[in-house]
């Protein structure tokens, strides 16, 4: 019976999995993360060149892991099936972040809540309004989306965001959106929602602690700019 003949970087790929048994990505350099996870679904190919092409389209690891399907794609050698590790690594991420903080954790600060809205929403194409509930002492009892499109103070009610507040017994809340753009700036729609609502929290006595707008790697912090 004639042996099958390794395939070309088997035994470098041999090597990089040995590598992240023994030490974790922290000697890795970004292409070679990409390259790793796309062994995954590469059975008898070499990965190397696929994942540096697809570093330097994208700019970086984020990039990478931020793109979709179709998007990398485009890079020569990528198919659906090499993919799978990439966007399954990116899903399991996701997936741990939004439950490494659980119910009744304190969020103490508004760096904390973005860096918990950022997995949630951050990655959307369109603005997701969210509120996020607290209880009497700052614990964590809710996070619900109150709306999905253009944020508009004609559109985002007082009745909706509050509704939810009041079915979570919270006494305080956060309300937060994402800009698809990346730019987490306020507009002049921002500004309007955000006194609209923070004027009706005190009719009900639940205040509004905070508006954060999600950037890409970035936010605005209403309360952080003293304009709450």
């Amino acid at each position: 019976m004639v042996k099958a003949t390794p395939h070309k970087g088997a035994g470098h790929r041999g090597r990089l999995r040995e590598r992240f048994l023994q030490g974790g990505l922290e000697a890795f350099l970004d292409y070679e993360i990409v390259e790793l996870l796309l062994t995954l679904g590469t059975p008898r190919r070499d990965c190397k060149d696929m994942a540096k092409a697809a570093i330097h389209k994208f700019k970086g690891l984020h990039g990478v892991l931020d793109a979709t399907l179709d998007e990398l794609q485009t890079i020569k050698g990528i198919g659906s099936s090499n993919a799978f590790g990439i966007k399954l690594f990116q899903a399991i991420s996701e997936r741990y972040a939004k439950e490494k903080i659980l119910p009744k954790i304190s969020l103490s600060s508004p760096q904390k809540v973005a860096d918990y809205l950022r997995e949630k929403i951050g990655r959307e194409k369109k603005e997701h309004f969210v509120v996020v509930s607290f209880d009497t002492r700052n614990n964590l009892v809710g996070i619900d989306t109150i709306s999905i499109g253009i944020l508009n103070a004609n559109l985002v009610h007082p009745r909706e965001t509050f509704e939810v507040a009041i079915h979570h017994h919270a006494a305080s809340i956060i309300i937060a959106h994402n800009h698809p753009s990346g730019d987490p700036g306020p507009s002049d729609e921002d500004v309007k929602v955000t006194a609209k609502l923070f004027e009706a929290g005190k009719l009900l006595d639940i205040h509004v602690l905070d508006h954060i707008i999600i950037g890409k790697n970035t936010f605005y912090s209403f309360k952080e700019q003293n304009e709450l």
